[in-house]
């Protein structure tokens, strides 16, 4: 037991709801070596989630925030940073006192965000150092993914807001093509450089933890369609499916 271990825990650390914990990643924050904690609660149903088990909040939190960071701290010189994901990391209200505790023990902090809370991103902005923002198709066409209406909207907010601010930003999408046509992934590219987007990456859609069998079963992104987003962009990537 250290000396702390009989005190009462701050109310954030009791409300976070902490679903998941990667101690070492080089693929959540690009050029980076992170650690992952994934929190839990998301309002939107995308069918090709990956996460699915981290979309609810019921029940009791699986890890400690007590253990999450006990952890960091003994990394501390081994990794940069901490990627918050999720779920959509900013469903969670205790995710401001955990970046703010993070950023104490001298850790970098990356985001891992659709966007469906535009206000909270709004003000957690000027506290993060990195973004990963999810754009899930052309804003018009969200709710053919995310099933929830209106999601479009504030999703293309969320974009605008980490477009202009100082935050280093990637813009990404998924491509599935049961959920995301290949003309609204390229409208969805040139939203984002419309933006000021510089830095955009195509994702392949991975069938690793998926809860929808019918997507799961298949998927591929046509062969030009990373070339023709590739123009778009100072920098591109390309993530595929291997």
């Amino acid at each position: 037991m250290t000396p702390h271990d009989d005190l009462p825990r701050p109310p954030w650390q009791q409300r976070i709801q902490v679903g998941g914990f990667n101690p070492f990643s080089t693929v959540d924050w690009p050029g980076k070596l992170a650690a992952v904690v994934f929190l839990r609660g998301c309002p939107w149903r995308c069918g090709y989630c990956h996460n699915p088990e981290l979309q609810t909040r019921v029940g009791p939190a699986p890890i400690a925030w007590d253990e999450v960071e006990a952890q960091l701290a003994r990394r501390r010189g081994f990794i940069d940073g901490v990627v918050f994901s999720g779920g959509e990391p900013t469903a969670d209200r205790a995710l401001p006192e955990a970046i703010a505790r993070v950023r104490e023990l001298g850790l970098a902090v990356g985001l891992h965000t659709g966007g469906a809370y535009p206000e909270r991103l709004e003000a957690l902005l000027p506290q993060i150092d990195w973004v990963g923002f999810d754009l899930k198709t052309d804003p018009p066409e969200y709710e053919r993914v995310t099933a929830v209406p209106g999601s479009g909207q504030r999703a293309a907010r969320s974009a605008r807001l980490v477009a202009e601010s100082r935050t280093a930003k990637e813009f990404r999408l998924t491509f599935h093509a049961d959920l995301v046509s290949e003309l609204a992934a390229e409208r969805a590219a040139a939203f984002a450089a419309q933006l000021g987007a510089t830095r955009f990456a195509l994702q392949a859609f991975r069938p690793d933890g998926c809860a929808t069998t019918s997507l799961a079963q298949h998927a591929g992104v046509p062969a030009q369609l990373p070339t023709r987003l590739a123009r778009l962009f100072e920098h591109f990537t390309y993530r595929s499916a291997n």
